[in-house]
């Protein structure tokens, strides 16, 4: 039954319950692997705004055409593809736990999560079609 967003409605109201804190790991792949994937993708993240920063600041780009021409280089595009991929699983296994912790409602989570990897996948597909354009 669905009763809310992290809220169980009894004879008392209150404003965290129990449900908050104790997680049920079923299904929810928490973990040594999603923490490690979490780290990973934070570090190529990293290095990826430096090497940016780097490049960035050698070549000054001040209009549409240099800044295509940054990303002409296929190390470039390659680098920037993966910083792209890693913040979309980065950004997936963390909005995926949110939505197994504070939304109690399965076919609620459920929809919220196929929604978010449709987005996610769009957006790596738009991110493949732009780099790959210039």
């Amino acid at each position: 039954e669905c009763r809310g967003i992290g809220f169980e409605c009894s004879s008392h109201t209150y404003f965290w319950s129990q449900h908050m804190v104790n997680r049920i790991v079923t299904g929810a792949h928490y973990g040594i692997k999603d923490w490690l994937i979490q780290r990973v993708t934070a570090a190529i993240m990293a290095v990826y705004t430096i090497v940016f920063g780097i490049v960035y600041v050698v070549t000054c780009p001040k209009d549409y055409f240099e800044w295509s021409y940054m990303f002409q280089p296929q190390w470039m595009r390659t680098i920037t593809l993966l910083f792209f991929l890693s913040l979309f699983w980065h950004a997936w296994i963390g909005v995926r736990d949110i939505f197994m912790d504070y939304i109690k409602c399965t076919a609620l989570r459920l929809g919220l999560q196929v929604l978010t990897i449709l987005v996610l996948i769009a957006y790596a597909l738009w991110t493949i079609q732009i780099l790959w354009s210039v």
